[in-house]
C-alpha cells in the first residue's frame, strides 16, 4: 500500500466514523422526537430551518437545500406538514412562479416544544458517543467547531 493509498484509507475511515456517529445521533433523535412530539428528524429539520428565517418563511428551493432533500421530496414533505396544519405555502408577490413555505402558529408552537427535546437528545447522544474511543475524535471535532460558530 503506497502513501496515497494510506491517505485514501484514512479519509475512508474518517468518513465511516462520521457516518456511524450520524446514524447513532439520527436514531436517538428519531426516537425522542417521534415519542414526544410526533415528528421525524427531517420534519423537525424543516420546522427548524423555517424558524431561523426572518419572517419564518423560505422559498421551496432554499428549504430543499437546507434539508438536503431533492425538490420533489421537499414538496411531498411540505405537503404532509401542510396537511397537519404546521406549514402554509404563499405565492411570492414579486415572482408568481416563486412559492414560499411558512410556519403556521401551530407549526411554531410545535417547534417550540420539539426544540428542547432535540437539543437534549443531541447532547445526550454526543455524550454517549464521546465515551466510545473510535467516535471520540469526531465528537471532539464537532464540539470544537461549535465553539467557533
Amino acid at each position: 500500500m503506497g502513501i496515497s493509498d494510506d491517505a485514501v484509507e484514512i479519509r475512508a475511515r474518517g468518513w465511516r466514523t462520521l457516518a456511524a456517529l450520524h446514524g447513532i445521533i439520527e436514531t436517538e433523535l428519531e426516537r425522542a422526537l417521534a415519542a414526544s412530539v410526533e415528528l421525524s428528524v427531517v420534519e423537525y429539520t424543516v420546522l427548524d430551518a423555517l424558524s431561523r428565517q426572518d419572517g419564518w418563511h423560505m422559498r421551496m428551493q432554499q428549504l430543499a437545500r437546507a434539508t438536503a432533500l431533492s425538490p420533489s421530496a421537499t414538496t411531498r414533505l411540505v405537503t404532509r406538514l401542510e396537511d397537519r396544519g404546521l406549514l402554509t405555502r404563499i405565492l411570492c408577490a414579486d415572482d408568481r412562479r416563486g412559492i414560499y413555505t411558512e410556519l403556521t402558529p401551530a407549526g411554531r408552537a410545535l417547534y417550540e416544544r420539539a426544540h428542547p427535546i432535540h437539543d437534549e437528545t443531541l447532547e445526550r447522544a454526543l455524550g454517549d458517543a464521546v465515551e466510545q474511543p473510535e467516535l471520540a475524535p469526531v465528537v471532539h471535532a464537532l464540539q470544537g467547531s461549535t465553539a467557533l460558530a
